[in-house]
């Protein structure tokens, strides 16, 4: 073989490389798992501002969504902004906050996730969650832009589920 032959055929190779990984990545980032930055405080302290983490947007299709988990949307009144927030309410409950303390189907919900420095007094009266929706909140409450302003979620607004953090390196981990 000449060397020219072996350098077209090296390029090829490489060339071919490059295409089926750059398919592959796209495949990866279209359905199965997408990074995305947090930008805000209202997922304080479980997730900062500029945190990146990666969602997977593929569990969606196969499982229910729980509650405590924290989950990607888009935002109901202006769908081109993205929010994260964790999943208070599911279909069918009720949901009721007084002084600060939520409560589902007329029980108080432990949240640890919640520090008490990032807990407000708001109260809000009951309200039926209806079917395919969600109920959401930031873990910082006095600062977050949740479902108390806005209403639940539909269902078909919610994308992905927050996984994995993975910048900064300190705070590298999975998402409570």
């Amino acid at each position: 073989m000449s060397i020219s032959l072996f350098r077209k055929s090296l390029l090829w190779a490489w060339l071919r490389d490059i295409a089926i990984a750059a398919v592959a990545s796209i495949l990866i980032v279209t359905f199965l798992y997408q990074p995305v930055r947090v930008e805000g405080t209202s997922m304080a302290p479980e997730l900062r501002n500029r945190d990146r983490l990666f969602i997977s947007k593929f569990f969606f299709h196969f499982e229910k969504i729980q509650r405590g988990e924290v989950v990607v949307f888009h935002y109901p009144l202006q769908p081109n902004l993205s929010y994260i927030k964790r999943v208070i309410g599911l279909p069918g409950d009720t949901i009721a906050i007084r002084h600060g303390q939520v409560f589902i189907n007329g029980v108080a919900l432990k949240e640890p996730y919640v520090p008490a420095r990032y807990r407000d007094t708001r109260s809000m009266p009951p309200l039926v969650v209806p079917p395919d929706e969600y109920f959401v909140m930031g873990d910082h409450r006095s600062v977050s832009s949740d479902s108390r302003s806005f209403g639940p979620v539909d269902r078909d607004l919610i994308y992905g589920k927050a996984d994995f953090i993975y910048w900064p390196e300190a705070s590298m981990g999975v998402v409570h």
